[in-house]
């Protein structure tokens, strides 16, 4: 993984590229990620797959995951986004405390706004395309 701005490794979010609360959810980790901790890709892409593969994964055709691929590991649902919480700055980090939920009811939870995410916020007709500016940021 490369190194941020800090010097701390760079995590990669891989998210449905066609979800607009997918969408949402990236914009709002560049909001307020002025270190650039995070970099992206959409689950539909050829980056993505080329980053699972060597960690024996494969994404799925039908994306229902946030995933974080961080120091050589996969996270995934609920604890990816805790994880990606726990590194912005400011109150964000206090949300990693319902770490201590156990993973089968934070992903329950996870997986009742996956499967109505596109009714409740909608899709996109194609992958996300980054703006010339977060280019960078965007495997």
């Amino acid at each position: 993984m490369s190194e941020s701005k800090q010097g701390e490794s760079t995590a990669v979010v891989l998210f449905d590229g066609v979800c607009n609360l997918c969408n949402g959810a990236v914009n709002f980790i560049i909001d307020r990620d002025p270190s650039a901790r995070f970099r992206f890709a959409a689950l539909q892409s050829a980056q993505a797959a080329s980053l699972l593969a060597p960690l024996g994964r494969v994404p799925e055709a039908d994306p229902q995951s946030f995933i974080l691929v961080e120091d050589g590991r996969v996270y995934e649902r609920s604890s990816a986004a805790l994880r990606v919480a726990r590194k912005l700055p400011g109150a964000w980090k206090l949300f990693y405390a319902f770490i201590v939920v156990p993973t089968p009811i934070r992903d329950a939870v996870y997986r009742f706004i996956a499967r109505n995410r596109y009714r409740w916020f909608g899709k996109a007709d194609a992958c996300r395309m980054p703006t010339p500016e977060l280019r960078a940021r965007f495997l």
